[in-house]
C-alpha cells in the first residue's frame, strides 16, 4: 500500500520548502496559487503582494496553507510539486500537462506557447484541481 493510501495518515501534497521558494517571488502570487488560492494569487500578481505587506504577512500564513491544501487536495501518483515546478518553468510547452498524461493538450500547448499564454494561466488558477481529480481516478481505479 502506498503512502498516499494509507487510511487515517494525513496526506503530504504540497510542501512548505516549495511554498517559500515561492514566496520569495510572492508579490506575482505565485505561492498562492501553489497553495490552491487563485483569488488572492491574482490579487498579489496585480498589487505586487498588496504593496508588500500581504507579502510580508504570508511569511507567517505559509505552515497554514500547506495543512490546508495537504487537507483539500487529493494525494496519488501525482506529485503536486513536481507538476507546479513544471508549470512554473516550462507551462508553455506544456510540460506539466503531459506529466499529467494529458499528452494531446500537452501538445498543443508546445505548438501553441501555451495555447497563447491563455493556457498558461488558466492552469494557474486549476493545476491544484487537475491532478486532484487524476489523483482520485487513479486511486478508485479508473
Amino acid at each position: 500500500m502506498n503512502t498516499y493510501q494509507q487510511v487515517g495518515q494525513q496526506q503530504d501534497t504540497h510542501s512548505k520548502v516549495i511554498g517559500y521558494l515561492l514566496w520569495i517571488f510572492g508579490f506575482t502570487g505565485a505561492h498562492r496559487f501553489y497553495y490552491g488560492k487563485p483569488v488572492t494569487g491574482t490579487i498579489w500578481f496585480f498589487t505586487f503582494g498588496l504593496l508588500g505587506i500581504g507579502w510580508l504577512i504570508d511569511l507567517f500564513l505559509i505552515p497554514a496553507m500547506d495543512r490546508e491544501a495537504d487537507l483539500r487536495f487529493t494525494a496519488g501518483p501525482i506529485e503536486y510539486n513536481v507538476a507546479w515546478i513544471l508549470l512554473a518553468f516550462l507551462g508553455v510547452f506544456g510540460v506539466h500537462r503531459m506529466y499529467q498524461g494529458k499528452w494531446i493538450t500537452g501538445l498543443i500547448y508546445l505548438l501553441t506557447g501555451g495555447l497563447f499564454l491563455l493556457g498558461v494561466l488558466y492552469d494557474f488558477w486549476t493545476l491544484n484541481t487537475q491532478i486532484s481529480v487524476r489523483n482520485a481516478e487513479r486511486n478508485n481505479g479508473r
